[in-house]
């Protein structure tokens, strides 16, 4: 008995920690799939110049994907959260705004992962990340801040629709258990190693495309 006992054990072991592996590789994995050629038609349908940019960031709020391109061609693509309210442009609306802007300013360069940001600026507070799916009363900025400004006058930029004004931007949550689906207030979050990830990839000027 004792030796059928001791041949069992490494292979309940075993399984045991393929499945805490499998468990845990679930909760963290911020892989994603997506058809690439869908990606490209997209954008072509939007300009069909895209591909003279040496640097594009294309945001899909159907997918909540976003898509980093070097001349054309994707490089890199993210999970991504945009507004819980839609999309839109109006001023105190809390929506994603949709068009053509640019990276007005980056900030947070050399900032600990987690760091909260307060009117763009960090008191030295870290922030509690939650990775399960729970919608807390706060939106804190975290991490990295790309601010964006709008490039289509009446649609993005001006009075009453203009995203700089708006403070809309690219940044960290510590909501990283809602990534994938509609939950900030207006941004575009992502995970905070992905933002400090991007902000070293992209520069001030580099165009993004949210459609």
């Amino acid at each position: 008995m004792s030796h059928y006992i001791s041949k069992k054990i490494p292979v309940i072991t075993i399984l045991f920690l393929i499945f805490l592996n499998s468990c845990s590789t679930v909760m963290i994995d911020k892989s994603l799939k997506y058809n690439k050629n869908k990606v490209i038609d997209d954008i072509l349908a939007i300009d069909e110049s895209y591909s003279d940019l040496e640097s594009l960031l294309y945001v899909s709020i159907e997918d909540q994907n976003m898509y980093l391109l070097r001349k054309g061609t994707i490089y890199k693509a993210f999970k991504i959260s945009s507004s819980y309210y839609g999309t839109g442009s109006e001023a105190g609306s809390l929506k994603t705004p949709l068009g053509k802007h640019e990276i007005y300013k980056k900030i947070g360069e050399t900032l600990p992962i987690n760091a909260i940001l307060k009117g763009r600026v960090w008191n030295g507070a870290i922030a509690n990340v939650i990775t399960e799916e729970i919608d807390t009363e706060f939106d804190h900025v975290t991490s990295r801040i790309l601010w964006l400004d709008g490039l289509e006058k009446g649609k993005n930029k001006g009075l009453g629709v203009d995203s700089r004004s708006r403070y809309i931007y690219i940044h960290g949550t510590a909501e990283e258990g809602l990534i994938g689906k509609p939950a900030s207030d207006g941004c575009i979050r992502m995970y905070n190693s992905e933002v400090i990830e991007l902000f070293d990839l992209v520069g001030e000027k580099d165009q993004v495309w949210i459609y």
